[in-house]
């Protein structure tokens, strides 16, 4: 399974067989240096409802003919859209060819925004991802919890992805700490950087992860990590 970082909190997984886009945030991202007709996919992955994680995820779904998993009132709201959704609830799973999604709790929130107001976006969530015979967590944007030491007992996490920006989400330290409730194998740190709020260090938390004895990768935009 090999992971390129789109930014933010945006990935594409390779499978032996499929291509997984994760929460794509390229238009008007200034951080990003893929354009949404560049990415091939079969399936986008959407974790919740703010704009810096739909983000391009209804023109790639489209340019693709990729259907998008969701939760379900995101996408009810997605299929409004006009993208094909596969619409999942939190602790339900669904095999697909290329494997098997699980949905996770995340600690967050998940309005849409429209050029009316506010929409409810359902639960924000997190993702487990099994593949070739390897397991990703995506945690979406989440607070510590923890229940993750639940999901590293029930899935054996090769990799997680891990927010670390702060302010909207755990920052570096309680990344640091998912991380050993996950009993994750390797971790990559997302979701900082990319606007004012979110700015951090992400090299402090590779330190601070090296130092606790975690193992840990940095990777720049459009960079891929391949999980051994």
């Amino acid at each position: 399974m090999k992971i390129t970082y789109l930014s933010h909190a945006g990935f594409l997984v390779e499978t032996s067989k499929h291509r997984i886009v994760i929460d794509p945030f390229l238009t008007g991202n200034e951080t990003a240096v893929h354009k949404p007709e560049d990415l091939a996919c079969d399936y986008v992955v959407v974790t919740h409802g703010h704009g810096d994680h739909i983000g391009d995820s209804v023109t790639i779904a489209k340019n693709n003919n990729a259907p998008i998993v969701a939760t379900f009132e995101l996408a009810l709201y997605l299929e409004s859209q006009g993208a094909e959704t596969v619409a999942m609830g939190i602790g339900g799973a669904k095999t697909f060819p290329f494997g098997r999604i699980k949905w996770t709790i995340a600690h967050h929130s998940s309005g849409i925004q429209t050029p009316d107001g506010f929409l409810y976006g359902g639960n924000p969530a997190g993702i487990i991802l099994n593949a070739d015979g390897k397991t990703l967590y995506h945690a979406g944007d989440t607070a510590l919890f923890l229940d993750m030491k639940l999901i590293g007992e029930l899935d054996p996490i090769d990799l997680a992805l891990l927010p670390i920006g702060d302010n909207f989400t755990m920052g570096i330290d309680d990344a640091v700490m998912a991380i050993d409730f996950l009993k994750a194998k390797h971790a990559i740190p997302m979701h900082y950087g990319t606007f004012p709020p979110i700015e951090v260090d992400p090299n402090e938390f590779i330190a601070k992860a090296s130092a606790a004895g975690k193992e840990t990768t940095l990777l720049g935009i459009g960079e891929t990590f391949t999980i051994g």
